[in-house]
């Protein structure tokens, strides 16, 4: 008898439990250019794009209101970190290859909604859509 009292409270709790905890999902994208624009154009609320190139790479063309954190900073990781988890971001670098290993990245430190430019900026320019100077 106490076994199954003990069985049919442990039930409960582990409902309420799960009931409680909710599923939060995760949005990790992979945009093309005109994606990424059309994003940019209509963004959801608090969208930051996020360039993830050298302050070289970034004084040279770059999207338009563009934050800057080098993905070679030593503090990288941190830098991101710091950042609030659950605002939009768009994610690119040159061609891709930062960008992937950055959303990794955001994925661990417990981001929610991370877009990347597939491509990087160059299919960005290959497309001809606008690029600040």
């Amino acid at each position: 008898m106490k076994m199954r009292r003990l069985t049919a409270l442990l039930m409960v709790v582990g409902l309420i439990v799960s009931a409680c905890g909710g599923t939060a999902t995760a949005t990790f994208d992979l945009v093309s250019a005109t994606e990424a624009h059309e994003l940019i154009a209509d963004p959801p609320d608090g969208l930051v794009v996020l360039d993830v190139r050298t302050p070289d790479e970034f004084a040279g063309p770059h999207l338009s209101d563009a934050v800057n954190i080098d993905f070679y900073d030593t503090y990288f990781s941190s830098r991101l970190d710091l950042l609030d988890k659950d605002t939009p971001y768009l994610v690119y670098c040159r061609s891709g290859n930062r960008s992937s290993s950055t959303i990794e990245i955001m994925k661990d430190l417990g981001f929610t909604e991370v877009y990347e430019l597939d491509g990087g900026i160059v299919k960005w320019a290959e497309a001809g859509l606008p690029i600040e100077q």
